[in-house]
């Protein structure tokens, strides 16, 4: 069990994130502990195989990302922001550039927390600065075949539960997003208990504030933590949405919305269960771009949704009011 404890600066400097490095070392963690569950299963039996024949089953990432236990904590820099227009090829490339500047004193000092020492390990440890751009290959290599074919998918998933998230934060506060974060993560008055946390260390925020990561990979139930001294607190939860990851079911239109507003914004509606693009909801749907973009006009200005600028995107969103009226034509 792990203890945060907070400062009234931490909690207003609580925040929310989401980051394409995480994904890598989540599922490449899932996919170390050998049985998955259903939820990723079918996921984990395509990439097994794709990784395999890549030369990426073994190697220096599968050392250090064990099943269980201690995780290197320079693999998870803090995360930027991630345009959600950014394509799965350019996702990840800011967070490797700054894993790249790792220093070697940092690499070394987290490798000696490591329970078990692989050569590939004990050759990091030597010459940090010769190994690391392999280390980097590896993570690459891995994000191509296992996560980069998945990740408008993911990204909607995860800029969701951001979103989800920041809605709380403004309306209710910090502490009440980190007192119903997850079922298994307690907060009181000053303190945030992870009972079931599989990595990370106790002990206070000391003014440097806490990001919060959801991700698409970390188990029910679970978190992770990266604690460094040097910079801010990061936790990783598992995301809100998850259990619809790799479903893609048509949409249905409740026919009561649709004798209001009529079937094509019903339908915008109905497909708005994650955030999204003009140019996505008009591929989805059928529509016309113009059209698409004249309906979620009214249905913005009705206050059904709301939609926000990211990157050089606009992403619409369903407001509560337009989830409240979903559920109960439902």
């Amino acid at each position: 069990m792990l203890e945060l404890a907070f400062s009234t600066r931490d909690v207003a400097g609580t925040r929310l994130a989401y980051s394409p490095l995480w994904e890598v070392v989540t599922s490449h963690r899932l996919l170390a502990r050998g049985a998955v569950g259903p939820l990723h299963r079918r996921w984990a039996e395509r990439a097994r195989p794709e990784l395999a024949a890549a030369g990426l089953g073994t190697g220096l990432l599968a050392d250090l990302i064990t099943p269980s236990g201690y995780l290197p904590d320079f693999l998870n820099p803090p995360p930027g922001p991630v345009p959600p227009s950014a394509s799965a090829e350019s996702a990840l490339t800011g967070e490797l550039a700054v894993l790249a500047r790792t220093a070697p004193e940092r690499i070394r000092a987290d490798l000696e927390q490591l329970v078990d020492w692989t050569p590939e390990v004990a050759a990091f440890h030597r010459d940090p600065a010769a190994v690391l751009p392999r280390l980097v290959d590896e993570l690459r290599g891995y994000w191509a075949v296992a996560l980069a074919p998945h990740w408008s998918r993911i990204r909607a998933v995860l800029e969701s539960d951001v979103l989800h998230q920041s809605r709380r934060f403004a309306a209710e506060g910090s502490a009440a997003v980190l007192r119903e974060l997850h079922p298994s993560v307690e907060w009181c008055t000053d303190r945030l208990t992870l009972p079931l946390a599989d990595c990370g260390t106790s002990g206070s925020l000391a003014g440097r504030g806490l990001l919060l990561i959801p991700s698409a990979f970390v188990g029910p139930g679970r978190t992770m933590m990266v604690n460094r001294p040097d910079q801010v607190v990061q936790l990783c939860y598992p995301s809100r949405g998850i259990g619809v990851l790799w479903e893609q079911p048509a949409a249905r239109v409740p026919e009561a919305v649709a004798a209001v507003l009529g079937r094509s914004r019903a339908l915008l509606l109905a497909e708005l269960a994650a955030p999204a693009s003009t140019t996505e909801l008009s591929h989805r749907t059928g529509m016309s771009a113009g059209g698409v973009s004249q309906h979620l006009t009214a249905l913005r200005a009705a206050g059904i949704v709301a939609s926000h600028r990211s990157g050089r995107s606009v992403l619409y969103q369903r407001t509560d009011l337009a989830d409240a009226l979903l559920a109960a034509a439902g």
